[in-house]
């Protein structure tokens, strides 16, 4: 099975640098898998979960904006905020809706008669929402 070279970098650290089977990105215009043979592509990332399996089996990373490369032997994602799955706890997701929750208030109230930012807004606090049930974390009232 072709193999692509997978590396995940975001301001803090870098995440992970391995040899990849296949990745799959929480892309903002939809998921998608990225394998050897892909077709050139760029996408920028929306709030989700991603997923590199390799040799070792698999690991998930939860990742907050950024942008993914994709070119026929590697993915190379520059995330805004990216953590392992293992290292999101409680405190952190509940911090991060907040942050989210937040954000949607103020473009409601910035932009009261442009429907796209609060959309936009929404649609962040919606992911984020969607991120706990998917790592088994319920936000907190």
């Amino acid at each position: 099975m072709a193999n692509l070279q997978f590396d995940l970098v975001s301001p803090e650290r870098r995440l992970a640098s391995v040899e990849a089977s296949e990745v799959q990105i929480p892309g903002s215009d939809g998921d998608m898998t990225a394998m050897a043979g892909h077709a050139p592509a760029i996408t920028t990332l929306r709030p989700g979960v991603l997923r590199v399996t390799h040799g070792g089996g698999s690991d998930e990373y939860v990742v907050f904006g950024g942008f993914a490369e994709i070119t026929a032997d590697s993915v190379s994602v520059l995330a805004e905020q990216a953590l392992p799955k293992s290292e999101v706890t409680q405190e952190i997701y509940d911090r991060m809706v907040v942050e989210a929750k937040e954000a949607y208030g103020k473009a409601q109230e910035t932009f009261k008669n442009e429907p796209g930012p609060v959309d936009d807004a929404a649609k962040l606090l919606s992911d984020m929402v969607a991120i706990g049930g998917h790592i088994g974390l319920t936000p907190r009232p």
